[in-house]
């Protein structure tokens, strides 16, 4: 037998015998889907929350501006808008129903014609500054939009100029989906690797592959393939079903460097199963330990947010951690819209909106 063959065929045995296994193992399988469909569901749930904020509209004028002001706040595309009336307003905010009122007051149009401030009153709940700070940022991003609609016949001349980097905006919930791709290839690796491993020795199986003629280096390479082939598989399905639900996209040449930072990921994930495995020699603390081992290494890679903007220390233990560029690849490309704002006032310009908090714990 040639020495090619020797090391392959007892390999490619191995292989399909890991692989039979891991098939006839249910558990194994929800192990290995369990956390990172877990993560998928607290992410969307969370962008959700925090995505566009409820809030209660009470437009009180019909003229022709307080109409016009309505209609900018509601194609804002950053609340979740219900027009309600100022008693109903009330009731939402108490209930916890929405996070903020916006009051269009009665004589709003009146006051814009004859170039008097014309205040919209913002009534926020500051339970979560978050909420708060993006409400803070949006109303005025509204006002802008309404100065801008005016044209030439606004006091206040202001043009908008937006360049984007990307051909469509990157929802909070999309820009979570590839570091749950990476915690899956890695959760997958980790606990197939160390299962196929730690079932051997307590089998006592490896004294029977060690006292064989299998080359060791095949031994080794097989169990690796076979945690390999798995998470590689796992994590293709996924991306394949992200991308027909539109929650990824790659293009063109990007399908190729999406390949290979999956594949890249689900051999380093699987190398470390199969190490892991050999260390514990026991089945019953695989499962924990891998998965924690996982977790751990998915939110030091910064796999929660963005790691630029995370603490120094962070980013520190992150440049240690493989998966930091798996993960960062895969998001390499531009995500964000730069903005030139520019606003030239007249000198009989007076401020539009006068901030009115109203705050509530």
């Amino acid at each position: 037998m040639s020495g090619f063959t020797a090391f392959f065929r007892p390999l490619w045995a191995l292989l399909r015998k890991d692989l039979n296994v891991w098939l006839h193992q249910p558990l194994t399988i929800f192990a290995t889907l369990a956390p990172s469909l877990g993560f998928l569901a607290v992410q969307a749930l969370g962008a959700a929350a925090v995505g566009r904020s409820p809030v209660a509209l009470v437009s009180q004028d019909m003229g022709t501006r307080g109409v016009q002001m309505a209609q900018i706040i509601h194609q804002a595309d950053v609340f979740r808008i219900s027009d309600t009336d100022a008693s109903q307003a009330r009731a939402l905010l108490n209930n916890l129903d929405v996070v903020a009122i916006i009051t269009i007051p009665a004589d709003f149009t009146r006051r814009v014609e004859a170039h008097q401030n014309a205040p919209i009153d913002v009534t926020v709940n500051n339970l979560n500054l978050d909420f708060t700070n993006d409400l803070r940022r949006a109303v005025p991003d509204a006002i802008t939009q309404y100065y801008q609609a005016q044209g030439s016949s606004s006091v206040i001349k202001v043009t908008v100029h937006e360049t984007d980097l990307r051909q469509h905006d990157v929802q909070l919930f999309q820009y979570t989906i590839l570091p749950t791709i990476m915690l899956l290839l890695t959760i997958s690796g980790l606990i197939n690797g160390s299962l196929a491993t730690a079932r051997e020795w307590e089998s006592s199986t490896v004294k029977e592959l060690l006292l064989s003629p299998m080359p060791r280096g095949a031994i080794i390479v097989g169990k690796v393939l076979a945690g390999f082939a798995v998470s590689l598989l796992l994590g293709l399905l996924v991306l394949v079903l992200c991308d027909l639900l539109g929650w990824v996209q790659p293009t063109g040449i990007y399908w190729l460097t999406t390949l290979l930072i999956l594949t890249l990921v689900a051999l380093m994930s699987s190398g470390l199963g199969v190490a892991l495995g050999a260390l514990l020699r026991r089945l019953q603390p695989v499962f924990p330990i891998a998965i924690n081992v996982a977790i751990y290494l998915f939110f030091l890679a910064g796999g929660v947010g963005v790691l630029a903007f995370e603490p120094t220390w962070l980013q520190n233990i992150a440049a240690f951690i493989p998966l930091t560029y798996g993960t960062h690849a895969l998001q390499v490309r531009p995500l964000f819209a730069s903005f030139c704002l520019t606003c030239t006032p007249m000198r009989q310009a007076t401020p539009l909106r006068q901030d009115h908090d109203a705050f509530s714990v």
